[in-house]
């Protein structure tokens, strides 16, 4: 990682969502070198077999209330209490039908918007109910992207993905809003395009690289996992502790630059 062992998240009590590969894997061991307790739901065990074994797993559909319920019962339960949410959780929409406005299919819209935003407001809950009832505050990080904000239709056009990105930006400076007072944190994270399973479609092809080029200049390309599981472990420590409803950029330039692309 790019930041060194600091104890920032000592005895953090802590559940990412979506942990189970891309960004929310790579967060994973930070999160642990930084000494949280962790817990990590996903669709997969995969990855997470790598990391120790005192880490709990568990299996969720985060698009299912009931499921969700049950997971954040099985990590209160296992971790005594929580203290922190990351949820990473989501879903590109392309193969579901998502496409332009014109092409977007009935069922691509909301298959998108289940994973990505209904997902979102599900977790999102169930962390404000418990750290209500914990009476101590708490911090939640949310995943949106750069779409939501800074559209690039030419290679990215999705527009069930934007709206729920742009939805969990708006649900997530609501709730940053309504609970400040009771010292819940809600922060987000909008990536570019990040090297991950996910975005591989667009990884492998040629001519996105060599958009990415001027689009993310600071890489140039794309950026790594460790890019925002570096952001992740600060907004959920204190050292954020003042900071609420923002919703940061990791995106090596890509809101503040044009990006070129040929007759492609």
């Amino acid at each position: 990682m790019g930041t060194a062992m600091a104890n920032r998240l000592q005895n953090k009590r802590c559940l990412i969502v979506g942990g189970t590969s891309g960004i929310g894997m790579a967060t994973a061991r930070p999160f642990l070198q930084e000494g949280a307790r962790l817990v990590i739901a996903g669709l997969d065990r995969g990855c997470v077999q790598q990391l120790p074994s005192d880490l709990l797993f568990r299996a969720c559909d985060v698009t299912s209330a009931t499921q969700v319920e049950t997971l954040f019962a099985d990590t209160v339960q296992h971790l005594g209490g929580l203290d922190v949410l990351y949820h990473v959780a989501g879903t590109s929409g392309r193969k579901d039908g998502d496409g332009p406005l014109h092409e977007c299919t009935d069922a691509g819209w909301q298959a998108t918007i289940d994973v990505n935003l209904k997902s979102t407001f599900l977790t999102n809950r169930a962390a404000v109910r418990q750290f209500l009832k914990q009476g101590v505050g708490g911090t939640i990080l949310n995943m949106s992207s750069v779409l939501a904000m800074s559209p690039s239709p030419h290679y990215f056009d999705t527009i069930a993905y934007a709206a729920s990105k742009g939805g969990i930006i708006a649900m997530s400076r609501q709730a940053a809003a309504r609970y400040a007072a009771d010292r819940i944190r809600v922060n987000v994270l909008a990536p570019g395009l990040i090297d991950t399973p996910m975005a591989s479609r667009a990884i492998n092809d040629p001519a996105i690289r060599e958009f990415l080029q001027s689009k993310q200049p600071l890489g140039p390309g794309p950026g790594k996992p460790d890019d925002c599981a570096d952001a992740a472990v600060f907004l959920c420590s204190d050292e954020a502790r003042f900071i609420t409803g923002i919703v940061l950029p990791i995106d090596g330039g890509w809101c503040v630059s044009d990006g070129q692309w040929g007759d492609a």
